[in-house]
């Protein structure tokens, strides 16, 4: 409590690169989602919510400015009938493929379930957090892998609590990014030919890995997936096949106009010139733990 009748409360949730991924719809929110691996990188969604007489209707405000908010809107419905104020704050591009949506979602659940003392476990925090991400459309596996931090393999759909998960082992890996614009998950997601298109790719690029998985691997199967789903657009595939050409491998941020890679210790600086041909380079450390209070 920061003053007598304001009840507040800060949570931070880290971003999420999907590197290749499999759509499972149901009607049951818990049920839905997606199968596939990602990389949890340190930066994130840092969130505050504040409880207090003077606020008459739920605001969400995202780096300073009121949005719609529609996920974290919907965690706070599910979770109480007071009106809220929630601040994010992101320190990585919104809309890009860096599971913004889901970093908020849980940000806000975390941070409201501490506020006002409501004795939600994790679990239960989580999977408010999946639910109120996959019925508004703005993802199906983010909340999932962010929960478990690393390279995350979500060997089954589903709510974090039901989706039966694994890792590829990682250690002192940085995560390279650049950012090339934005692109709609709803847009994608309500396309049949391209679900279509991203199952069949994600299948055999989970086959692939699992037989041998590495962070190499993880790499490499998530190029494959971004060019047999054909979902880049042709200045992603400019930066992958630029990276292939000094013996790189990178991808395409699914889902987003957004390209990364896990490059070799000896090859960091001569990557990271090849990304700043194509704009500001984002420069990520692997994460290995989930959602913290304050």
């Amino acid at each position: 409590m920061s003053e007598k009748g304001i009840l507040t409360a800060r949570a931070f949730a880290p971003a999420h690169i999907t590197g290749f991924f499999q759509i499972h719809d149901h009607v049951e929110p818990m049920k839905k989602g997606s199968t596939g691996c990602g990389v949890v990188l340190d930066r994130g969604v840092h969130t505050t919510v504040t409880v207090s007489d003077d606020i008459e209707r739920t605001e969400i405000y995202l780096n300073g400015e009121q949005v719609p908010g529609d996920t974290s809107r919907a965690v706070v419905g599910s979770m109480t009938d007071l009106p809220v104020k929630v601040e994010s704050i992101s320190d990585i591009p919104i809309g890009c493929g860096f599971g913004a949506s889901g970093a908020g979602a849980l940000g806000t659940a975390y941070a409201l379930n501490h506020a006002l003392s409501l004795n939600y476990t994790a679990n239960q925090l989580n999977d408010i957090a999946h639910v109120a991400e996959v019925s508004n459309g703005s993802g199906l596996g983010d909340v999932t892998g962010q929960v478990h931090g690393g390279i995350t393999v979500r060997k089954t759909p589903g709510a974090p609590s039901i989706a039966s998960v694994d890792q590829v082992p990682s250690k002192d890996n940085d995560v390279y990014c650049v950012v090339l614009g934005e692109l709609s998950t709803r847009s994608v997601l309500n396309d049949p030919e391209m679900v279509r298109s991203i199952n069949n790719a994600g299948k055999e690029a989970m086959r692939k890995l699992m037989e041998k998985p590495s962070v190499n691997n993880f790499m490499f199967y998530s190029r494959e997936f971004t060019i047999r789903s054909m979902l880049a657009s042709e200045k992603v595939m400019e930066a992958i096949e630029t990276s292939r050409n000094i013996g790189v491998i990178a991808s395409q941020a699914m889902l987003g106009n957004a390209v990364f890679s896990i490059p070799p210790v000896d090859r960091r600086t001569e990557l990271n010139d090849i990304f700043s041909e194509f704009g500001t380079v984002l420069h990520f450390k692997i994460r290995n733990e989930s959602t913290r209070i304050g």
